[in-house]
């Protein structure tokens, strides 16, 4: 995609401030592309679309991880709540291996790396990648799932947010109306 040429942009800091006031859910995503298995912590998980059941995410391409999840042909997307803040830093932690950690992990039967014990995992079929400035931008097909812990309609449950650059948790407190 050719960049266009706008008069004005708002810098990286104005960007970053205008978004640490906006939270996002947590994700950790995990893949292998034949390497040995990589996996990242993310807040750009958002649903697409229920029919065909569709997601995406980003990554930046300065990410450790990058290189393996532009190529691997499936993902493994963890959405977490607060009981797996734990696996949520350790996939934000730079430089370390991931899967050397002590924390309980195995490969499903089709050979995707999935951490045991989270709140619900979503395994997806990359279908598109789209280059977005420092980020790759990716679109995934669900096509299996697991719960650890699931969430009733309406419930709060423990969701596990990021925002101003600290972990929170959502609880019925935080609700302000139905």
């Amino acid at each position: 995609m050719p960049e266009r040429g706008f008069t004005a942009s708002l810098s990286p800091a104005e960007f970053k401030a205008l978004f640490r006031g906006h939270p996002g859910g947590v994700a950790v995503i995990t893949a292998d592309a034949g390497d040995g298995p990589v996996a990242l912590t993310a807040t750009s998980v958002s649903s697409v679309s229920a029919e065909p059941p569709l997601l995406i995410f980003s990554i930046s391409t300065l990410s450790s991880s990058a290189g393996v999840l532009s190529r691997a042909e499936t993902v493994v997307v963890h959405l977490l709540d607060a009981h797996d803040l734990e696996l949520a830093k350790l996939g934000a932690t730079s430089g370390i291996d991931r899967f050397a950690q002590g924390r309980g992990w195995s490969r499903l039967t089709t050979g995707e790396p999935v951490y045991d014990d989270v709140r619900a995992w979503v395994r997806c079929a990359v279908i598109d990648r789209m280059d977005a400035g420092t980020s790759t931008v990716i679109a995934a097909h669900a096509l299996e799932s697991g719960f650890g812990r699931d969430v009733a309609p309406g419930e709060a449950g423990d969701a596990l947010v990021y925002h101003n650059r600290g972990w929170h948790r959502l609880s019925d407190q935080s609700r302000i109306a139905d």
